[in-house]
């Protein structure tokens, strides 16, 4: 069971990983075919092997300073992103709801509707006057109040912090309320 919640609350890491065998294996390809050419008599297809391993041991002479910095940046670009995808933990926007029987796994959007919806009662306002936003840790919680009628940060903190603690979300989420200086009239 904590394998499968795991892999739903964590991206798989299968793109990336065909991502480089492609390019490994169009490279590998390339090759080949360039030395079978090569060993054939017939000229390069592209660039002769012999002719493109000399120039990269003469690098940087005959290669413009821009082209150069241009290709070094596109490398550690592609570099970066490989190995930042394989060290970082990556995660979906998930969070998983205990319960005895079952594996629940809601979706970051359904938990912030929830949270809206026990929000909007609280502050009694309308749907467009409430904004929430869940991360892995954090929810954010944004009240337009109704121009005249004060709203109190506690009771609608009360309120969320009840909706929480009922559907106890893993991991723990931290609430913070923000209320508006300007209000909506006519609401």
């Amino acid at each position: 069971m904590e394998r499968i919640l795991a892999r739903e609350t964590h991206p798989s890491r299968a793109m990336a990983a065909i991502i480089a065998a492609v390019l490994v294996i169009v490279l590998c390809g390339y090759a080949l075919l360039e030395t079978a050419v090569r060993a054939t008599g017939q000229p390069a297809w592209l660039v002769d092997p012999e002719t493109a391993a000399e120039q990269v041991v003469a690098l940087p002479s005959g290669v413009p300073p821009l082209l150069l910095g241009a290709l070094g940046a596109v490398l550690v670009m592609v570099g970066l992103f490989f190995f930042l995808n394989g060290v970082l933990p990556g995660r979906r926007a998930r969070h998983l709801l205990k319960d005895r029987r079952a594996a629940v796994v809601v979706d970051d959007e359904v938990i912030a509707s929830a949270l809206a919806r026990r929000a909007r009662l609280a502050a009694n306002v309308t749907q467009e006057q409430v904004m929430v936003t869940v991360s892995k840790n954090h929810v954010v919680v944004n009240v337009r109040p109704t121009s005249g009628i004060p709203l109190q940060a506690e009771t609608v903190l009360a309120a969320v912090q009840e909706e929480l603690g009922e559907m106890a979300p893993v991991p723990t989420l931290d609430v913070r309320i923000n209320l508006a200086t300007a209000g909506v009239i006519g609401a």
